[in-house]
């Protein structure tokens, strides 16, 4: 009989829902702007349906980022989501 591993649950900060780790996008904000979680300092996690939504997404990046520019959040993770594709 195989064991049955844990696999870690992840809030995504848009929707609050949540999700097992391996679907959800890690990132983190350096100086205000997006970059992929490189290892250290905080991060936080977004899923694929709240990367389609730009009006929901948009204010849950400034409350990470503690950020008030939208416009260049918005098109940081447009940058990101069409890398990672």
């Amino acid at each position: 009989m195989a064991k049955n591993f844990h696999t870690p649950i992840r809030m995504c900060v848009s929707c609050r829902n949540r999700y097992e780790q391996n679907t959800l996008m890690r990132l983190q904000c350096i100086d205000g702007s997006l970059e992929y979680f490189n290892g250290s300092k905080r991060s936080f996690y977004i899923c694929k349906v709240c990367l389609d939504n730009d009006k929901k997404i948009a204010k849950s990046l400034m409350r990470q980022c503690r950020s008030s520019d939208r416009d260049k959040l918005t098109n940081r993770l447009k940058e990101i989501i069409t890398d990672d594709r």
